[in-house]
């Protein structure tokens, strides 16, 4: 998958990566670590080839690795990490050989992550935001009793 190590070779893209790695190594909650990236897109790609989606493989790893690297922005001016990771799919992907659709798909979907059940939201935003839900292990977690999510959010069980 040449284009997803274009991004993670991206020199933005490990900027903004090594640095939140930084600022998230004592964080006692849900790290956004290169582990968790790809726990989201195995999930997705799984889910997409069960339920006969069809989306394109890199497409779905892609998105899954610009879906949190707005975090940075978010911890340092306060800017919603879905927003500040789609702006950052127009300076990123078109230096990884991404096209203009394929952006925009990334983009939405990297936007409308963290958005409720929508008819209008993308198939590949809705997966998104699943499979990043199903990637935590909530029901393990020792800081859950501080955790900001509602109980119905949490991911209390293993499904996938």
């Amino acid at each position: 998958m040449k284009r997803i190590n274009l991004i993670y070779n991206n020199v933005i893209y490990r900027e903004k990566f090594d640095k939140l790695q930084v600022v998230e190594k004592n964080r006692v909650f849900c790290n956004h670590t290169l582990g968790h990236n790809m726990d989201v897109a195995r999930l997705m790609y799984i889910k997409s080839l069960e339920d006969g989606i069809g989306l394109d493989k890199e497409i779905i790893y892609a998105t899954a690795l610009m879906h949190d690297i707005g975090r940075l922005e978010q911890y340092e001016k306060n800017v919603p990490h879905e927003e500040a990771g789609a702006k950052l799919c127009d300076i990123i992907l078109p230096d990884c050989e991404f096209v203009e659709d394929e952006i925009s798909e990334i983009k939405e979907a990297v936007k409308y992550h963290r958005k409720d059940a929508d008819k209008n939201k993308s198939k590949l935003a809705e997966l998104l935001r699943w499979a990043d839900k199903n990637s935590r292990c909530c029901f393990e977690c020792a800081a859950i009793s501080e955790c900001n999510w509602s109980f119905d959010k949490l991911n209390m069980e293993i499904e996938y």
